[in-house]
């Protein structure tokens, strides 16, 4: 049985449900390539440093994974948040900062909406259909290129690593997605995402500008399957949200 991974930076952030981390070389781990599209993807950090990713859905509102704001089952207070917009590469994007008591959670997924002042950005559009097995998506995010220590090799620009849906009864999928859960299991094909990558958007394929986000990248075991929650699932709890 595969054991499920949450894929957090920080060390305080990390939950580990199971085993420990993959200890695979790193061009079984990541692999992918470095991005040169992605407007709506930022970068989250806390106390300064690296932690997360996650996506412009709004011109105010970042949708990322709930378990990136906990520290050993407590949140993570907003001053200690900040985020990079704007730019692939993180040294070079615009600081934003969460609003006060601007966080909801989702009640059925690892899925987490901010809110922050108004960003200069290009915003996903949401998926308004499920994924099926087969499909092609993409990941993107500034996360590990190394296995390890994964707070030593954060990407400072833009990622991504292109996966195929499999079913979520598939075996290799255990431990990570079921049938009527809130996730959807995905198939390493260039690449894997890894600690840093939490929260971070899995879009459909297309021409730039064209695709939608299919999902919040929330897991992985670091050599082949990966975990995103479904957008079009939460849908509705996101429109409701973000039309406050």
């Amino acid at each position: 049985m595969l054991h499920r991974v949450r894929v957090l930076l920080l060390t305080a952030l990390l939950l580990v449900a199971g085993s420990v981390m993959s200890s695979a070389p790193a061009s079984a781990v990541i692999g992918g390539s470095k991005s040169t599209y992605g407007p709506w993807a930022v970068r989250m950090l806390v106390d300064g440093e690296p932690a997360c990713t996650g996506t412009a859905v709004t011109q105010q509102w970042i949708l990322s994974a709930s378990h990136c704001f906990f520290e050993q089952g407590q949140p993570v207070a907003d001053k200690r948040i900040s985020f990079r917009v704007g730019s692939l590469d993180m040294r070079k994007g615009t600081t934003v900062h969460p609003v006060p008591g601007g966080r909801v959670g989702s009640a059925h997924a690892d899925m987490m909406l901010i809110k922050v002042p108004p960003m200069k950005v290009r915003t996903a559009p949401l998926a308004t259909a499920r994924v099926h097995p087969g499909q092609a998506v993409r990941q993107y995010g500034w996360g590990a290129t190394c296995s390890g220590d994964e707070n030593t090799c954060q990407s400072p620009v833009l990622k991504q690593s292109d996966l195929r849906v499999v079913r979520p009864d598939d075996p290799r999928c255990e431990g990570y997605t079921a049938p009527g859960g809130s996730d959807f299991c995905m198939e390493k094909v260039s690449g894997i995402p890894a600690g840093g990558d939490s929260g971070g958007p899995v879009m459909s394929l297309g021409p730039h500008g064209t695709e939608t986000l299919l999902g919040v990248f929330d897991g992985s075991d670091r050599e082949k399957i990966a975990e995103a929650g479904e957008v079009f699932q939460q849908l509705a709890w996101i429109r409701s949200v973000t039309r406050q």
